[in-house]
Order: structure tokens, then sequence, then C-alpha cells
């Protein structure tokens, strides 16, 4: 572990390499698990206020949950999250015709019909961060259902770091993100 300002970051991120291959998993992190994706408070506002337009992009079972229950789920301990169909997919999952898995939130976001992409919980993925009163702790996480991504990753020798660039500059900053990059450098020497 190394810290970057308020972040304990995992040298895992440095270390393994991912990129997602669709075309091989077929987006089964949307289906799978034992839980929704984590999500901020604003982002579970965001989906509120703009399920409407995330609408057209899910399934009718899921317009049904989010309808009767929220376009979001809380936790007892508060944490939030989103929905899910039958415990396993989120609500938010789009069926592509060629049987791969999507995000209706970011196909919303793609179109320009809304002005944020999807949770930063995926977006960062397979990077989990998990906030704490004195640091935020950044890692990777492992999953069988990734396989694939981790061959093609080391096929294509991008680092986990790499892969999620985008989502750690949202979360963290670009500055952030530039010292993890000098880190990473210095570790390859």
């Amino acid at each position: 572990m190394f810290r970057i300002g308020k972040t304990l970051v995992s040298e895992e991120i440095l270390e393994n390499n991912f990129h997602c291959n669709i075309e091989k998993c077929k987006g089964a992190c949307c289906v799978e698990g034992i839980a929704g994706a984590p999500l901020q408070e604003q982002e579970a506002n965001l989906l509120a206020k703009n399920f409407d337009k995330i609408s057209k992009y899910i399934s009718p079972r899921a317009k049904k949950i989010v309808k009767n229950n929220g376009a979001y789920v809380t936790l007892k301990d508060g944490k939030i999250e989103t929905p899910l169909v039958e415990s396993k997919a989120c609500v938010y999952v789009h069926y592509e015709s060629n049987g791969t898995l999507s995000c209706g939130i970011e196909k919303a976001y793609k179109k320009n019909e809304i002005e944020f992409n999807k949770p930063i919980s995926c977006h960062l993925y397979p990077v989990r961060v998990k906030e704490y009163s004195e640091f935020t702790a950044v890692n990777y996480h492992k999953w069988s259902i990734c396989s694939d991504a981790c061959s093609l990753g080391n096929e294509l020798k991008k680092p986990v770091y790499e892969f999620v660039k985008e989502a750690l500059i949202k979360k963290f900053g670009n500055e952030w993100f530039l010292e993890l990059e000098k880190i990473a450098k210095n570790k390859t020497r």
C-alpha cells in the first residue's frame, strides 16, 4: 500500500493488468453478485430524478421494480445501492440484441439524454473504493467472471489503473492521478 493525499492505494492496481472483454463475458458483472452497485447519495438522487429518461433502456420487469420500490435502495446501515431483479441483475441493465449486457444509465448518457454516466462504483471497476474516517482505501477487486478481462489486460499490457484512468480522475482529480502515474513509473524502473 502507498499513500496519495488522504488515500491508501493497493499496489495491486499497478501490478495487475485488466481490460474489459465484453465479447467474452457479455457483461456478467451487471447480473452476478449478491448486491446492487454502491451509490453515492448524489447519484441516487440523479437516478430518481432522471428515471423516466433511463427507463426506456431497461427491461419492463426492472421498470416495474423501480416504479414500485424506487430508483435506489437504502440499506439498514445507511449505504445506498441499485435495486436488483430477483436478487441478481441490476435493474439498470440494458439487454443488447446480440446477448451482451450494458448499462442503461450509460446508454442514456451517451445519447446525451442525461448529464451523468453510470455510477462511479461501476465506472471504477475492478477498483473498489471504501471511505473511512481518516482515509479512503483504493483496492483491486479480483473476480473470477473477469478472468477474460485479466487475460486481455495481460495481452495489451494495460495495468488496472490505466484501464480506469477516466474514472479515477473523476473520483480523485487529475493531480491525484498524475501522482499515481509517477509512483507507477518509479515502480517499473
